[in-house]
């Protein structure tokens, strides 16, 4: 998922408004169950048994 978000602040503002946006979505996500998806790999080994 891709989401874009654009807020107009004053530039003094712009990190604390930024960082704040950042925690909030997290924040919100985590109390609504919405868990990001990320890739992933499963790798199962086999044992082989030696044999002469």
């Amino acid at each position: 998922m891709n989401m874009l978000v654009r807020v107009w602040v004053q530039p003094e503002n712009y990190w604390g408004v930024y960082f704040h946006m950042h925690e909030q979505v997290k924040l919100t996500f985590d109390r609504e169950g919405i868990s990001i998806p990320f890739p992933q790999q499963d790798v199962h080994m086999i044992p082989v048994s030696k044999t002469a």
